[in-house]
């Protein structure tokens, strides 16, 4: 026993209506319109995501504590099974995906109070578990940091760094390269490979303290996005299939997805309008769009050739 009451059963969609839920919400599982719930776990599914939304770097034990100290009589147990219905985790997940390894140089972190102000001036990377792919499947991502753009990305169904050199390679070839480019210490991201490709091109390397995943904040937030905005929503029948969407929403996500923080415009109007002087201080998030840039017409002077 749980201490759950036992109620009328509703369908998942007809719920949301009722709780004036959006069926978003329900990521996870491909979950279904046939999909029941008892009314309390609706609502109690909702304020797990509110609090997810506000803190996605939570796990099931510190929803679990905020519920409570919201009132709510919520065990652990029942937070984790909601959470895996709504396929939702914090982002330092169970499965381990950057291992360090014991011989690679490790080399400090550059971004603190830096301010950033033009594209190119930092890029960033990082590899996510995709858990819905067919089989097993995994996806490396580099970002610019002032204007969220994906740069480049590749998938993979190992952990060798050799996709992930791909990548770069991808990222220097279309778009040329940063001041700095900002890793974990993932054995991937100081391989020889990946740090000899950087080091060729004379690009300054930083790189994530353990365990610090807001070190990296930017590239974490594309994650949630893809996840929530692509991953949870859709099937694929086979990994063609799956690449095809991927690429799909990479496209939307750079091109037409409307960023509140870049003023309502897209990665891409970001990147390509840029002004020199538009400062964007890392260690001042909370600044509005306002603050850090004048109008998007303003003629990009600042990319790096």
């Amino acid at each position: 026993m749980n201490g759950e009451q036992s109620e009328p059963q509703l369908p998942l969609t007809r719920k949301c209506e009722l709780l004036g839920v959006p069926r978003s919400s329900f990521y996870g599982q491909r979950i279904k319109a046939s999909t029941m719930l008892s009314r309390a776990d609706a609502t109690l599914a909702f304020e797990i995501d509110r609090i997810y939304t506000e803190t996605p770097f939570y796990g099931s034990r510190r929803i679990t504590a905020q519920l409570q100290r919201e009132g709510y009589v919520v065990n652990r147990k029942r937070v984790q099974r909601l959470m895996r219905i709504m396929g939702i985790m914090g982002i330092a997940p169970g499965i381990m995906i950057s291992k360090p390894h014991p011989e690679h140089q490790v080399y400090p972190y550059l971004l603190k109070n830096l301010v950033v102000t033009r594209p190119n001036q930092v890029w960033s990377t990082d590899i996510t578990y995709l858990p819905h792919a067919p089989g097993t499947m995994y996806m490396v991502a580099i970002i610019d940091w002032y204007s969220r753009k994906v740069l480049a990305y590749r998938c993979s169904n190992t952990m060798n760094a050799d996709f992930c050199v791909a990548a770069l390679e991808d990222a220097f070839r279309e778009h040329g390269k940063p001041d700095i480019f900002n890793t974990d210490q993932g054995s991937q991201f100081t391989s020889d490979a990946f740090i000899a490709a950087l080091k060729a091109r004379d690009v300054a390397i930083s790189m994530d303290g353990r365990g610090r995943a807001f070190d990296n904040i930017f590239i974490e937030r594309f994650w949630r996005s893809l996840k929530y905005e692509w991953l949870y929503l859709h099937s694929f029948k086979d990994v063609f299939s799956m690449k095809a969407s991927l690429a799909n929403y990479i496209d939307f996500y750079n091109q037409r997805r409307l960023h509140e923080a870049l003023g309502y415009q897209t990665p891409d109007e970001w990147h390509t309008s840029a002004p020199c002087g538009a400062d964007f201080n890392l260690g001042l998030l909370s600044r509005s769009p306002a603050e850090m840039r004048p109008a998007a017409s303003q003629p990009n002077a600042c990319v790096n050739p």
